[in-house]
């Protein structure tokens, strides 16, 4: 054998080397691709709040609102005011057709002159059978007789003026007057129209203190008690917030809605008019502490409802199950399994595994308040 064909012979045996070494390189690449630390967005649990808001919307409305009627019945024959319209004390807001009632009035007054003819007739009788008795030209019963008539005259007489007092007291109603300076919000009757004496014809809001009307679930109206302060803000006017109280809460829930009629008492404010829409707010005491995450802090794994915790020292991810309380608008509020001071993944749970190393960065953490501010963590 020569000395070339030996050195051709080994030549595979280096490329074999050659290609191991290659295959070793990259091994260590994808090792150190690997070891490559992820950034993740976090936030860390405040301190847990002992109290909750509720918030409900209502509409403003007169605390005194009065349906006015006609105190006779009759056919609307005017309608002097519209919706909206401001009345004052005294104010006609419709009218009846008073044809029938002043008829009354003029046979009551003919009632009346009859009466009081007739009284002036057994008076004189009354008087001549005295001064015949006087002189014994006469009888006590005939004299007791004319009395009884004059009295009987008499009592007629004053029927007769009661009749038509009464009359012209009708006459009177035919026009439906305001009691209370106020706003129309409602006309329920117009001309043409018969009513009944005490059919609702109108509606007048009385001017003065407003309130809004709210219904609260059996729920939570263990939490609004008469006298209760509460926070009134109003869709128009998004700078416009007022303080309240509760002044009446429904003593039985409605039948269908299930729900209690709460009345919060508003202060004297131009601002407000009647109808606008408001959101009452009040604060009420927690039964049981806890603390809000992010939607996106929480995963499931196994059927059971998980976070992901940092350690801070090993920069390190960790499973930690929780107990969730409730989902609400701002995030999830969690009974049980976190506390003040823990460090939670906000967001990319589907990537991590346990231990995995993580890295911070910048300001990275941020406190997360028990009502809404863990949703704000930054990247």
């Amino acid at each position: 054998m020569s000395l070339s064909s030996s050195i051709i012979r080994k030549l595979p045996v280096a490329g074999l080397i050659v290609a191991t070494l290659g295959l070793a390189a990259c091994s260590q690449e994808k090792t150190e691709v690997q070891d490559i630390i992820r950034p993740v967005k976090v936030v860390e649990i405040g301190q847990a709040e002992n109290s909750r808001e509720l918030a409900y919307s209502g509409s403003v409305r007169a605390r005194t609102e009065m349906n006015l009627g006609f105190r006779i019945s009759g056919k609307v024959t005017e309608r002097l005011v519209d919706i909206g319209q401001h009345v004052t004390t005294g104010d006609v807001l419709a009218r009846i057709d008073p044809t029938d009632y002043e008829l009354s009035v003029k046979s009551a007054k003919a009632s009346l002159d009859a009466a009081e003819r007739q009284v002036e007739t057994v008076d004189l009788t009354r008087k001549r059978a005295e001064q015949l008795f006087a002189k014994n030209f006469t009888s006590k019963s005939q004299l007791e007789q004319a009395t009884l008539s004059y009295n009987q005259a008499v009592a007629t007489r004053d029927a007769a003026r009661s009749t038509l007092s009464q009359a012209q007291n009708q006459v009177v109603y035919t026009d439906l007057k305001a009691s209370e300076n106020g706003i129309v919000t409602a006309v329920s009757a117009d001309v043409g129209q018969v009513v009944g004496a005490g059919t609702p014809v109108m509606t007048v809001a009385v001017d003065g203190e407003k309130e809004v009307l709210i219904a609260v679930p059996e729920m939570d109206i263990a939490a609004f008690k008469p006298g209760k302060d509460v926070t009134a803000s109003f869709w128009s006017d998004d700078a416009l917030k007022l303080s309240g109280k509760v002044r009446e809460v429904a003593g039985s829930a409605d039948q269908q809605s299930r729900t209690f009629a709460v009345r919060v008492s508003l202060p004297d404010d131009p601002r407000v008019l009647l109808g606008m829409t408001a959101n009452i707010e009040a604060s009420v005491a927690k039964k049981q502490e806890m603390v809000s995450i992010p939607l996106s802090a929480l995963a499931e794994k196994d059927g059971r409802k998980i976070v992901w915790t940092v350690d801070r020292a090993g920069e390190t991810v960790h499973e930690r199950p929780v107990k969730v309380a409730e989902f609400t608008a701002d995030g999830v509020s969690v009974a049980d399994g976190l506390k003040p001071g823990d460090v939670v993944v906000a967001a990319g749970t589907q990537f991590m595994t346990e231990n995995l190393k993580v890295k911070l960065t910048g300001d990275a953490v941020q406190a997360a308040s028990a009502e809404g501010d863990a949703a704000k963590a930054l990247r």
